[in-house]
């Protein structure tokens, strides 16, 4: 289970919870515009644009998570799995580009500058459910795009393609985006502000602040996360410089956050938020925290780093990193 959110202040901050039960080799990586991704079901093709994002790295292939390109681009695969449906191996159609679903993030992200010339690529995209190698099983997937000018969930189901405008700004996991979409109707009258008495309640006052959002759903499930996120997003303040806004994005996601023990699986597993991420776009750099250390590490996408055929692997901070304060001022 994940979240991801496009928070939007002078700028896009793209940021995303990963709800998981383990860890799957998760590292920073960037993937410059040299760098050759080798595609399984057609020629390996340079990168026009580098990338940076969570991902394991199998085989020397990067398979991410969630990334951003240089040109703030941005993209993540939230888990899908009663409803996403691919093709089958060996599908292949003319006119059409097919992609295994691990495929998808570096072949927009790679050749695309923004949200409409990635969904016009995506319209010609087939995902067929081909397994990176035997022993790692095809994810069911749905994804998330965002840029200045907006975002966008595009989902695989039986039906086929159908990308969505995302109002929201948000994305978890099950059901798909439309029931998302009609389920926040239930949810209209929350307000960060208090209510006022009425002909009920004349006179009453609430308990106390933050009574307006009452009804919020506080769970973790898929539906109640999206409400959640979208109620914070929404409603976000902060002043506008980068700092503030990527603080303010985690702040968001921390609202929808899973500490361990609050989420156990059908096999007896915790689900935690193994780490929460943000790509400021002002600044072309990549935020992370995990779950064992919460102060943020921010890794920039510079243009040495754009340039070259390497990727560029970055191990996560893992260690709890606490500033024990020495200096006092007199009162």
């Amino acid at each position: 289970m994940c979240t991801a959110v496009a928070f939007y202040r002078e700028g896009l901050y793209f940021g995303r919870n990963m709800d998981i039960d383990r860890p799957f080799g998760q590292k920073v990586v960037i993937a410059p515009r040299g760098y050759a991704f080798p595609y399984r079901c057609r020629a390996a093709q340079p990168l026009s644009y580098a990338l940076i994002g969570m991902a394991s790295v199998t085989d020397g292939v990067p398979l991410y998570a969630e990334a951003a390109n240089e040109c703030g681009l941005c993209m993540a695969g939230l888990y899908f799995p009663q409803s996403a449906s691919y093709f089958p191996p060996g599908h292949a159609a003319e006119g059409r580009v097919t992609l295994a679903p691990y495929e998808l993030i570096p072949y927009l992200l790679g050749g695309c500058r923004d949200c409409a010339e990635a969904l016009r690529l995506l319209s010609r995209v087939d995902l067929a459910a081909v397994p990176f190698r035997e022993d790692l099983p095809v994810a069911p997937l749905h994804f998330f795009l965002a840029d200045a000018t907006g975002a966008f969930a595009a989902e695989w189901t039986k039906e086929g393609l159908a990308v969505y405008e995302d109002g929201f700004r948000v994305l978890t996991n099950e059901p798909g985006f439309p029931f998302h979409r009609e389920n926040v109707r239930q949810y209209l009258a929350l307000s960060p502000s208090a209510p006022q008495g009425g002909t009920f309640a004349a006179g009453l006052r609430p308990f106390g602040e933050g009574a307006g959002a009452i009804g919020l759903p506080g769970d973790a499930s898929p539906a109640s996360r999206f409400v959640r996120a979208a109620f914070a997003l929404t409603n976000s303040a902060c002043a506008s410089d980068p700092r503030s806004c990527v603080g303010q994005t985690f702040h968001v996601l921390g609202t929808v956050a899973m500490p361990r023990g609050s989420v156990r699986t059908g096999e007896g597993r915790d689900e935690i938020t193994l780490y929460a991420c943000c790509f400021s776009v002002p600044e072309c750099a990549y935020y992370y925290r995990t779950y064992g250390n919460g102060r943020l590490t921010k890794i920039a996408l510079t243009e040495a780093r754009r340039s070259g055929k390497a990727l560029l692997v970055f191990p996560l901070r893992e260690e709890e990193d606490v500033f024990e304060e020495e200096n006092a001022s007199g009162a």
